[in-house]
Parts: structure tokens; C-alpha cells; sequence
């Protein structure tokens, strides 16, 4: 099944969100490696979109309540895991035995 949002095709999780911020996730949070020089460019066009779209935050955090309410039961589905013994004590006990 495919997912059109105003004539875009949204496939992944960070289409979805980027079509509904109407940016890429990318700016806000940056990608790893990027240069100083490409990161004050990201910065500045950030600082630009909420200049003129004072109520983008609003927006943003209204989009990521309702994800979280949406999808609250997988996201706060959390299994405890077992701790590893650390190698040096299966040694011993191995040795004990």
C-alpha cells in the first residue's frame, strides 16, 4: 500500500515526518560528519524558517505529541534485558566447578 500526502509519496517514517513539518529532519537535528561550514548553513536557513514562520515550534511539538500518542504502546513497550557476566567471572566460575 502506498501513502500520498499532497501529491508526495511518503515510504519511510522520516518522509511522514518531513512531509508534515514541511522540512527535512536533517536540519533541526544536523547529520553526523557534517563540517563547521555546512553546519552554520543549517543553522542560518533554520533560523530563517522560524523567522518567518514564528509558530513552526508549535507545530513541531503538536506533530510529535501526536506520533507519541499514536504510537505510545510500541514506543513504551520496553523489555528488561539480561545483564552479560562479564568474562572474567564465567572464568571463575568455570574454574571453581
Amino acid at each position: 500500500m502506498r501513502s500520498y500526502i499532497s501529491g508526495h509519496q511518503a515510504v519511510t517514517s522520516n518522509d511522514f515526518i518531513e512531509l508534515a513539518l514541511g522540512t527535512p529532519v536533517e536540519l533541526w537535528l544536523g547529520v553526523d560528519g557534517e563540517s563547521e561550514l555546512e553546519r552554520a548553513a543549517r543553522l542560518d536557513a533554520a533560523r530563517d524558517i522560524l523567522a518567518e514562520n514564528p509558530g513552526f515550534p508549535d507545530d513541531a511539538i503538536r506533530v510529535a505529541a501526536q506520533a507519541i500518542e499514536e504510537h505510545a504502546p510500541e514506543l513504551f513497550n520496553v523489555v528488561p534485558m539480561a545483564r552479560p557476566v562479564p568474562r572474567s567471572r564465567r572464568a571463575r566460575k568455570g574454574a571453581a566447578a
